[in-house]
């Protein structure tokens, strides 16, 4: 689904909008904390506020997102919610420009990893007083969610949609290689022994016409990183402080995955997330790390397949969780208000439910148990327990995640697959870039 695909591709602000945000902090003289933006809401002769709404919802998520904001409205006299979806990359050019017109939205959803740019430069206003009100219980909220959006000590999030990532196989292939089709890999070495007889090279020209699994090394959801996390190594510290790219356990992790891509052809090399979901979905490979967004579209391609845990490293079991956030422009008072009346709304039990339902994703509540979802596999599959507490987001709180992502990363990732360089001293390299990003705002 598009809402998420703001963590496939949202992460990072192409060059054009960064120049944007540049020049448009330069003429509002830099806005800073507490600077008054925002449409501050527009009240009816009769009290009413209505609060502009900007998100880039405008996938299959859509529908539902626009059911329950119709319910809000309808249920609360005092506030109209105004939703105006568009796509991620106009959505982050159009907020950037509306910094110092005043003309800018009340409220917006975005990707968490986005947040840490945008409170740095003013635009966001911290919503901690929001988890201090009786409205919602935060500790029935997934913690992974609520923490994906702190920056400097702050939160200026809460959570709108959560999605971890989970291993798909299909199931048909799986039975076509002589394999048990409900039995998917649980570590790494049970998946080594999986690849082997999923990946089918007939003629012998290198090229698999059937791949275990779709591993994509730029433009998409961390499923690297998770592989990294599983051999206990990392891009940065937990603290955000410190790069790990040159730790040994990195670096045996990296050399693992990439010695099973380009020896034994697992995965093919180059694909971006849009090329590894294509493969896993015309049944080209056999196994993917993705997000719920994908299992309507799997199903109606016909494919057969389950969803469980990423297969067990040498060091943990991990994967990742993004995360959409519902965050605060405005700094006016009674705008402020409404909005959290709607935030309280989004995160109820009878909302989330709904939501769930509705998308396929999981709740962000804790509370919400399977037989609230029965009929609904997926929402529960990805919001299990197990699932919740071995998430984690990636590169959360850093103002400069999506530089060391999109520009550090994955082009180091990419020069290692393609042979142009040693996984030692690419990633020696690397780290020294990543920190110097780090750095820069530490």
């Amino acid at each position: 689904m598009d809402s998420l695909h703001s963590y496939l591709r949202g992460r990072g602000v192409k060059a054009a909008a960064c120049a944007t945000l540049v020049l448009g902090l330069a003429m509002s003289g830099c806005a800073g904390q507490g600077a008054d933006h925002g449409s501050g809401g527009s009240k009816s002769a009769g009290g009413k506020i209505t609060l502009k709404f900007w998100n880039g919802l405008t996938g299959g998520d859509k529908a539902t997102v626009d059911k329950l904001v119709a319910e809000f409205n309808a249920s609360h006299k005092d506030i109209t919610v105004t939703s105006d979806p568009m796509p991620w990359d106009v959505f982050y050019q159009k907020l950037l420009t509306s910094v110092s017109s005043g003309s800018g939205p009340d409220f917006v959803a975005m990707d968490a990893g986005q947040i840490p740019k945008f409170a740095h430069s003013g635009v966001l206003q911290p919503v901690d007083d929001f988890y201090g009100t009786k409205q919602v219980d935060p500790s029935v909220l997934v913690p992974a969610a609520v923490q994906a959006s702190v920056f400097e000590g702050k939160n200026y999030g809460v959570p709108l949609e959560t999605a971890p990532l989970m291993l798909f196989w299909n199931k048909t292939l799986f039975k076509k290689a002589g394999l048990d089709p409900d039995v998917p890999p649980a570590t790494w070495a049970q998946f080594e022994q999986d690849a082997a007889k999923l990946t089918q090279d007939a003629n012998h020209d290198g090229k698999p016409e059937q791949y275990a699994i779709a591993l994509a090394d730029h433009e998409t959801i961390p499923m690297y990183p998770v592989l990294i996390w599983q051999g206990g190594g990392g891009v940065v510290s937990q603290d955000g402080k410190k790069a790990t790219l040159d730790d040994p356990a990195t670096i045996a992790a990296v050399t693992h995955w990439v010695n099973l891509v380009r020896d034994k052809k697992i995965s093919p090399i180059g694909l971006g997330g849009a090329d590894a979901d294509k493969l896993f979905q015309t049944q080209k490979a056999a196994m993917e790390i993705v997000g719920p967004w994908t299992t309507t579209t799997f199903a109606q391609a016909g494919v057969d397949y389950g969803v469980t845990m990423p297969f067990a490293g040498t060091k943990a079991r991990a994967t990742s969780a993004g995360v959409t956030s519902l965050a605060l422009t405005s700094t006016n008072a009674a705008t402020k208000k409404a909005a959290y009346t709607f935030f309280s709304f989004w995160n109820s039990k009878s909302s989330q439910i709904a939501l769930a339902k509705g998308t396929g994703f999981p709740t962000n509540r804790t509370d919400v148990t399977a037989a609230d979802l029965k009929g609904y596999p997926y929402p529960a599959a990805f919001g299990s327990q197990q699932v919740l507490s071995d998430s984690r987001p990636f590169l959360p709180g850093l103002v400069n995640g999506p530089t060391i992502q999109d520009q550090i990363f994955y082009p180091a990732l990419q020069r290692i697959l393609n042979g142009k360089g040693s996984v030692q001293s690419v990633l020696r390299q690397a780290n020294a870039d990543v920190q110097k990003q780090l750095d820069q705002v530490n």
